[in-house]
């Protein structure tokens, strides 16, 4: 199966996390492509594309592997590799990639410091190009530097036949849902006609319902804010009653359910402070409910 793609593999150390993000004209690309384990690395498979580069990729630098000498093992195991393209980035964030001389072009790779970009079927070398410059440059989180990255790539041409699925994947220690795993983020956009662009739309989502309120965007339910949030409830369902700006024990009740019905409990809850709110939530609702 060939997946001609452009994708990013990346470690962030000040987060101690590792990333893959995968944009391509082929369906559901981030099934096969992303490979990721916290505190081992991350792979990316792709062109005639080998699912088990991943697994064993993986399995190469959890035992001590660099990723050069993972992607030598990898290599040297298959007797067809002209028209493969992989990347790897290890634990210490170091990198490397393949590309068969037979994937077709234009094809090629480029490696800096923490990250690998590669690509086949692209409308050029500029991709590529775009691809790094817009990994070196993009500030916020691993995941959103990813789909920067992406976007810089498609920006500049992409995959030569057009547009059909992305996908990221990011892993860090006990991040995952539960904090029970390292899955932090992985989300696919299978078949769309603006796969990057849904990709960062779910990105953005992700941080809405997943991460906790930083402690600048904190706000007081004053009595302005309160009339805000009573009118939305009443006008939902949620409360019965008057507009008055007093938030007291009803309201909070009412706007917990409101709360739970949005996914917003990382945000506010009964059991933290309950007379505040943070303003991405408070935009979120004011988007969602008028």
């Amino acid at each position: 199966m060939d997946i001609n793609t452009f994708s990013i593999v990346a470690y962030a150390p000040g987060e101690e996390s590792w990333g893959v993000a995968v944009a391509s004209k082929f369906p559901a690309a981030g099934a096969v492509v992303p490979w990721g384990r916290a505190g081992v690395g991350a792979v990316a498979t792709q062109a005639h594309t080998r699912v088990t580069f991943g697994v064993d990729g993986l399995a190469l630098m959890e035992s001590g592997k660099s990723a050069e000498a993972a992607l030598e093992v990898l290599l040297a195991n298959v007797d067809t590799t002209n028209r493969r393209q992989v990347a790897l980035v290890d634990a210490e964030g170091r990198a490397a990639a393949h590309t068969g001389p037979d994937c077709q072009g234009w094809a090629g790779q480029l490696v800096g410091d923490g990250f690998t970009v590669q690509g086949n079927l692209l409308s050029g070398p500029q991709v590529l190009e775009a691809m790094a410059a817009g990994f070196r440059r993009a500030e916020g989180e691993l995941a959103d530097r990813l789909v920067e990255t992406l976007q810089a790539g498609e920006d500049a041409g992409g995959d030569r036949r057009g547009k059909q699925s992305a996908a990221i994947l990011v892993v860090k220690e006990n991040a995952g849902y539960s904090n029970d795993n390292d899955r932090y983020l992985d989300l696919r956009v299978d078949d769309a006609e603006e796969p990057v662009r849904e990709l960062a739309r779910l990105v953005a989502m992700h941080h809405l319902y997943f991460q906790p309120a930083k402690p600048e965007d904190i706000l007081l339910i004053d009595d302005a804010v309160a009339r805000e949030l009573q009118a939305m409830m009443i006008g939902h369902g949620f409360l019965t009653g008057e507009i008055n700006g007093v938030w007291d024990e009803p309201c909070q009740m009412a706007f917990h359910l409101l709360v739970g019905n949005e996914n917003l409990e990382m945000r506010w809850s009964l059991e933290g402070n309950p007379n505040a709110i943070d303003r991405i939530a408070l935009n979120y609702l004011r988007e969602r409910f008028g």
